[in-house]
């Protein structure tokens, strides 16, 4: 990537990430997806005792699916497990296929099995913090306004995010201007809650648009 278009992703890149503060928590809620960095950070808070429950919710979607044989859910798990996160303090729903669903079935799964939901921790990866959030607020069942959210993600720059499994800088850069998008569009179609866009997140979203780049999905 051209040096001016790796400084315009790392302009939507530090908008996506909120960077909430943690505080303990009833469950930790992990939405899947393509990055199993997200699972591991996940297991090391539990083991750090933020929270005494894990919720991974996932099926296969838009960067899994015809990639990954099992869904999300399940893999995630089975890397908490791998670090010593006991099974039964663990609950998977792997069925979800986008935020919306990540939302709405992980509450269930919580009401089912009677786990508090005053406090949550929501872990997804650094760029998809925001659109995370904003799903949350808007579709989460119950009150609110009575639940304290805090959203993280792996501790990984948008300089050193790039791997073998997520792909090139580029791959990133081109899922953050579909995410990103998606934060300037949804909450007219009531998927998420309304968040203001800096002039200047919204031009690098423009200008690299203009250079070719393009939504992954």
């Amino acid at each position: 990537m051209e040096k001016n278009h790796i400084k315009l992703g790392a302009t939507i890149w530090n908008y996506m990430s909120m960077g909430h503060e943690l505080r303990k928590s009833d469950v930790i809620v992990v939405f899947g997806s393509h990055d199993r960095r997200v699972a591991e950070y996940a297991a090391e808070l539990w083991h750090q005792g933020w929270a005494p429950w894990l919720l991974f919710s996932g099926g296969l979607g838009n960067l899994t699916e015809g990639v990954w044989d099992r869904p999300e859910a399940d893999i995630f798990h089975d890397i908490a497990v791998a670090t010593g996160v006991p099974p039964d303090k663990i609950l998977v729903e792997n069925k979800a296929s986008n935020s919306g669903q990540n939302v709405l079935l992980s509450y269930k799964l919580l009401q089912e099995h009677d786990i508090p939901t005053s406090s949550i921790i929501l872990v997804q990866k650094p760029y998809m913090e925001r659109r995370a959030y904003a799903t949350f607020m808007k579709q989460w069942p119950g009150n609110v306004e009575e639940t304290s959210l805090y959203v993280t993600s792996p501790r990984i720059s948008f300089y050193d995010y790039a791997n073998d499994e997520v792909g090139p800088m580029k791959n990133t850069v081109e899922i953050m201007l579909s995410d990103l998008y998606r934060v300037h569009t949804y909450p007219e179609k009531g998927f998420q809650i309304y968040q203001d866009i800096p002039t200047g997140v919204w031009e690098a979203y423009e200008k690299l648009m203009e250079a070719g780049y393009k939504w992954k999905y």
